[in-house]
């Protein structure tokens, strides 16, 4: 029997999960019933199925280990169908061809579903939402002839888009979200918009050869297509800045190459299909998020209170920073790369404010307790989707590879570097691979415990 100590402040079983089919055992607390059975993890390849118990604790991995990921498959509120069959009323006025893309909106609408939109946002949604306009843009360029929306249309267009997205289950408020502004359709500062214009002042065969398909782990490092993308953008951003050095209002060299990235991008999207620009543009962003942790970190005096200096009391210790790690994790979902960030960010910041000893090996701080859902839910540092399932709910995939301590920093520590090849890191990717040939451990929660919980934790 599995119980619920207090609503909002539950333990998710990594190895529960739900099904209707299976004979189940219930779990009643606060007047709210869970519905869970064991789970069948079957290996393909080996064809041996293996039975795990509801109740057991997730396996402490070493470092050295490569456990597999799991998927949480968490439903929508009851008051909300999984899929909206209202045909969304559209302006009229835009030109972008949404038939060209529909299958990748239907993938942005998942990411971006109505209550996972802003715990998803920084990882998956919003990375997923830009690809979605880029390759919007590119793919209705083959016919428009122009790589950018004039103000009127951005407007329209930006209103049209999600209202499609909404009516097949995304966020209401995904533009306030993901700060996408009408602006971000249009040119910007860029001189170029023409595709005749930009094909013949780029080298496009060189730039297409780069970014044609990336390796989404070894383009952050090597950043061969980043820096065809610069390359360009930089050719097109300064093709006619010796007929503007007398305007005052033009911005600078740096911030029309940045508004010219984007016209690059969605030239590479007209060129690539629908599919595959999406791909590329969605391993370009994780480069640079990967690169940051995204939490905020509140004053840490509460901690220093109890671990300054030298520790007279080490369980008021331990509780004052898994409290303050709690507050993290009503924030966001992070990879596994931006949970090492965000452990080195903290322990820096306590440092200097006198906490000396590692509390983090101290008081068990794995690098799981920066990411949402206290049991630990690190998203993968490679590109990753959520998953729909019309009779399950909204999933994503998850790193088990997140029981290791968190990492204290020293006076000669430095973050270990993904590009580093020597440096072995717990929290890389191996491969995608790791998604196929598996029945992957599932958590499945029941419509009643998404409208009841989650409200506190997510919605």
């Amino acid at each position: 029997m599995v119980g619920l100590t207090s609503i909002g402040r539950l333990k998710l079983l990594v190895d529960g999960c739900w099904d209707s089919r299976y004979d189940s055992e219930f779990a009643i607390s606060n007047g709210i019933m869970l519905h869970l059975r064991q789970c069948r993890i079957v290996n393909k390849s080996q064809g041996s199925p293996i039975t795990t118990k509801v109740d057991a604790l997730p396996p402490a991995f070493p470092p050295s280990t490569q456990p597999q990921p799991f998927i949480p498959l968490i439903a929508p509120s009851p008051l909300r169908p999984f899929t909206n069959n209202s045909v969304p009323t559209l302006s009229g006025l835009c030109s972008l061809n949404f038939s060209a893309a529909q299958d990748i909106m239907t993938t942005t609408a998942t990411d971006c579903w109505a209550s996972f939109a802003p715990y998803l946002a920084n990882v998956v949604c919003c990375p997923q939402f830009d690809a979605m306009l880029v390759t919007l843009i590119g793919q209705s360029s083959k016919y428009s002839g122009v790589l950018a929306l004039n103000a009127t249309h951005a407007s329209q267009c930006l209103s049209d888009v999600q209202k499609v997205l909404v009516s097949q289950g995304a966020n209401e408020n995904l533009k306030k979200i993901c700060s996408v502004h009408p602006k971000n359709l249009t040119e910007a500062s860029c001189p170029v918009v023409s595709v005749d214009e930009f094909e013949s002042i780029v080298d496009t065969s060189r730039l297409l050869t780069a970014c044609r398909k990336i390796d989404p782990v070894n383009e952050c490092c090597d950043q061969v297509c980043q820096n065809a993308i610069h390359y360009a953008a930089r050719k097109i951003a300064l093709n006619d800045l010796s007929t503007s050095d007398g305007n005052q209002s033009m911005p600078g060299p740096i911030a029309r190459i940045n508004d010219c990235k984007t016209i690059v991008v969605r030239w590479l999207a007209s060129k690539l299909d629908p599919s595959t620009a999406n791909n590329v543009f969605r391993g370009l962003s994780n480069c640079n998020l990967n690169k940051v942790c995204p939490l905020v970190f509140p004053s840490v005096s509460s901690v220093v209170k109890e671990c300054g200096n030298l520790i007279h009391n080490q369980t008021a210790c331990c509780k004052a920073i898994k409290s303050y790690v709690s507050y993290l994790q009503e924030q966001s979902f992070v990879t596994n790369l931006q949970a090492l960030k965000c452990a080195a960010s903290l322990g820096k910041k306590l440092q200097n404010a006198n906490v000396s000893e590692d509390v983090y090996n101290l008081c068990h701080i794995s690098l799981k307790d920066f990411s949402l859902q206290e049991s630990g839910c690190l998203l993968p540092s490679l590109p990753s989707n959520a998953v729909f399932d019309g009779t399950s709910g909204i999933g994503f995939i998850c790193d088990l590879n997140d029981n290791i301590v968190a990492p204290w920093p020293t006076s000669s520590y430095l973050l270990p570097s993904s590009c580093n090849r020597t440096t072995k890191l717990p929290s890389l990717p191996t491969a995608t691979s790791s998604q196929n040939g598996l029945f992957i451990n599932t958590l499945v929660l029941p419509l009643l415990f998404t409208s009841i919980l989650l409200p506190k934790r997510l919605l």
